[in-house]
Parts: structure tokens; C-alpha cells; sequence
């Protein structure tokens, strides 16, 4: 009686394990059946604009369509704590960048757990920032800031916002690495900062490198420096933080996608599956090399991987510069 006893439930079990395959199966063979939801942070930046590229190759590929929706405020807080919140089901995808490492150590309570509530993709896309300044200036070169900061010229450099990853890369160079602070005046997302940019309201302006690369071709801003390793072929006379002089931080800004935890393996396996496909696409590359980013595509555990270095690196960051937001 023992025997069979074991026997029956090792049948029970196979058959649940058969009937559980075949749902997961049937599910993402139906996925996605309606609209399904990029949620990124504000209007023109970064994760909005690679959004926007990744979600109308995807659309065509699906044939269904993908909606973007902004959700501005708090940096790329409101944005990321909607898709924390939302259904786990496949039909909301959050399109963030590195203000997702940079988020935890930045405010007391976010509201969810980075970690535990929202699953990783792959990451999309990789830009720097970029500091700039308007040709009025007089301002040539990053060493150029400094030594008028210490000759005594109260400067200012504008930034997207308090908190995002072009304030602090800034902050770091200036206050850290230069050992010569600047005034932060901080706007509401990349449309106010590159118009005081453009106007002279600042000296200078810490932004994303996208909405900078036409500006500067056409010599209505002059690029500084780059913060990453190498220099970028969107504007490549402009030199890295360490070609002008100031070694130790680089910051390749970058992109990826994230799923609220919980949804079912075979949607996400789906979701990587076409967000891979699109950025094996010529039509995308060409596209995100256009707007300013490298076509970067990294999925599963080394996007994970990379997701834990970013947060070691900004809670370093973080910690040294002293920002915090109450």
C-alpha cells in the first residue's frame, strides 16, 4: 500500500507539473492580447526616448501596439514606483536608467524594494552624460571652470534635477575630484536645463548626451566633456572627464527594462525574447546612434550582474557627495 501510496503522488505531481507547463505555455503564446504599458520617467529623457524606439520595433513585431506613458516627478522615482504597483502580468514594462541605482540611497523610503519587487530584462541602450556650456561663456574646457572657480567667479551648472545621475556626476567631478564646488541649480527634467543652457541662465549644464549631440553640431553649445571611458562617435571632439585631467569616476549612463516580480516566466521570457530581437535590429541601432546612444544589449543575469555594480558605485557616490533628499 506504501508503494503505491508514493506512486499516486508522484503521479499528482507529474500531472501538475504537465498541466502548470502547459498553461505557462498557452499563456505566453496568447501574450500579449491588448495594449501593453512602457512606463518611463519624463518627456525627452533618456529611458522615454529609448522607449519609444524599443516599443514601436516591438509593436510592429507583436502587432499590437505599445503605449508609452510618462510618469515625470521625483526624479525617475514616480515612474518607477508605478510599475513597482502595477499588475504582474506582462502588460506594464518599466524603461529606466541608471537613476534606478541611483534612487535608494538618494531617499529615506521609496516604497517598494528595488530588489524584490521588480524583475530585470536586459538592458537596451548606453549613453554618457555630457557637460556643456553656451559660446558666450568664455568657457573652453572643464579645466577652464575650475580655474575661474578658484579665481574667485561664483559659477552655477544646471541640472536635470536634484538627484539624477548628470547632478551627481557633476558634483562628484567638481566637488570630489576638483575639489572645487559649484553652485547646483536644479530644473525639472531636460527641457528646462537646455534652455537655461542655451540661454545663459547657467554657466553650465550637466545633462544626458542625446538632447546636446544637434545643439552642439550646430555650435549652438559647446561640449566639455563626456563621462565615459572613451569619448562618443555622436560628437567625438568632445573629451572624456579623464582626458581633461581628472581621473576616477566614469559614468556610462544607460537604459534597461524591468517587470513588476511575479509575472509569469514564460511572459518574461517573451518580453526578453522580443526586446533582444529589437536590438539586434539595424533599423534600431541606427535610430539610437541618431539620438546620442550605443546599441547595448545585455540580458538576463548580466544585466543582473550590472544592475548590483551600478548600485555599489552610486551608494559610493552618494555617500561622498552628501546627497540626499528628505
Amino acid at each position: 500500500m506504501k508503494h503505491k501510496s508514493i506512486h499516486q503522488t508522484f503521479l499528482m505531481s507529474l500531472t501538475s507539473l504537465i498541466l502548470c507547463w502547459q498553461s505557462c505555455a498557452l499563456l505566453a503564446q496568447d501574450y500579449p492580447n491588448k495594449t501593453v504599458r512602457f512606463i518611463t520617467a519624463s518627456a525627452g529623457s533618456p529611458q522615454d526616448v529609448v522607449g519609444r524606439i524599443f516599443g514601436q520595433k516591438v509593436g510592429e513585431s507583436w502587432g499590437q501596439a505599445v503605449f508609452i506613458e510618462s510618469k515625470p516627478g521625483a526624479g525617475a522615482l514616480i515612474s518607477m514606483q508605478s510599475a513597482a504597483k502595477s499588475a504582474a502580468d506582462g502588460y506594464t514594462v518599466l524603461i529606466s536608467s541608471a537613476a534606478f541605482t541611483v534612487t535608494p540611497y538618494l531617499y529615506k523610503n521609496i516604497g517598494f524594494d528595488i530588489e524584490r519587487d521588480l524583475t530585470p530584462l536586459g538592458l537596451l541602450a548606453t549613453t554618457p552624460n555630457i557637460i556643456v556650456t553656451h559660446p558666450s561663456s568664455g568657457l573652453k574646457s572643464i579645466k577652464d571652470v575650475v580655474e575661474k572657480a578658484r579665481g574667485g567667479r561664483k559659477l552655477q551648472y544646471g541640472s536635470p534635477g536634484f538627484g539624477t545621475t548628470p547632478q551627481l556626476s557633476a558634483e562628484y567631478l567638481f566637488k570630489i575630484l576638483a575639489n572645487q564646488p559649484l553652485l547646483h541649480v536644479p530644473y525639472k527634467g531636460i527641457p528646462p536645463v537646455v534652455a537655461a543652457a542655451m540661454s545663459g541662465e547657467v554657466d553650465i549644464a550637466s545633462m544626458s548626451l542625446p538632447p546636446a549631440v544637434q545643439l552642439i553640431k550646430s555650435g549652438k553649445l559647446i561640449g566639455l566633456a563626456v563621462t565615459s571611458g572613451k569619448r562618443n562617435a555622436s560628437v567625438p571632439d568632445v573629451p572624456t572627464i579623464a582626458e581633461t585631467g581628472f581621473t576616477g569616476f566614469e559614468d556610462d549612463s544607460w537604459v534597461g527594462a524591468w517587470v513588476p516580480s511575479g509575472t509569469p516566466m514564460s511572459v518574461v521570457r517573451r518580453l526578453k525574447e522580443e526586446l533582444e530581437k529589437a536590438s539586434q535590429s539595424n533599423e534600431v541601432k541606427e535610430l539610437l546612434k541618431n539620438a546620442g546612444f550605443e546599441s547595448s544589449p545585455l540580458f538576463g543575469d548580466p544585466f543582473s550582474q550590472m544592475v548590483k555594480k551600478e548600485l555599489n558605485k552610486w551608494e559610493k557616490v552618494v555617500r561622498e557627495t552628501d546627497a540626499k533628499v528628505e
